[in-house]
């Protein structure tokens, strides 16, 4: 009987360790979702802050630089041909660098996420 006591005994104390590790392993993932959860909240806050600073100061740029270049060319519909096209150029470029600004936000997001 000693021996299927010990036995008993020696299961038990591996339930209760099998459980203290489950817990400890839910523990650390929760903590681990929070922080990532955190993190990528933080990241389009930042994002979102410094995207809406950088548009704002993009369109003033824009009609400033149009409004300028009107008075230069003397002619106010030509100047806004001309700034519509830089624009529409600068979009068929962005365009097809997507892919590569895909990879780049994927590598920079990989190092935040995976470390």
């Amino acid at each position: 009987m000693s021996i299927i006591q010990s036995l008993n005994e020696t299961s038990e104390k591996a339930v209760d360790t099998g459980e203290v590790y489950l817990k400890k392993t839910q523990e650390y993932y929760k903590l681990k979702v929070f922080q990532q959860l955190t993190l990528t909240v933080s990241m389009l806050c930042k994002i979102a802050i410094i995207g809406v600073l950088l548009f704002l100061g993009f369109i003033f740029f824009i009609v400033s630089g149009t409004i300028a270049l009107a008075e230069v060319i003397d002619n106010t519909s030509l100047a806004c041909i001309i700034v519509g096209g830089f624009l529409f150029i600068l979009s068929i470029l962005v365009y097809f660098l997507r892919g590569k600004i895909d990879t780049a936000v994927i590598k920079t997001t990989a190092k935040t996420f995976f470390d």
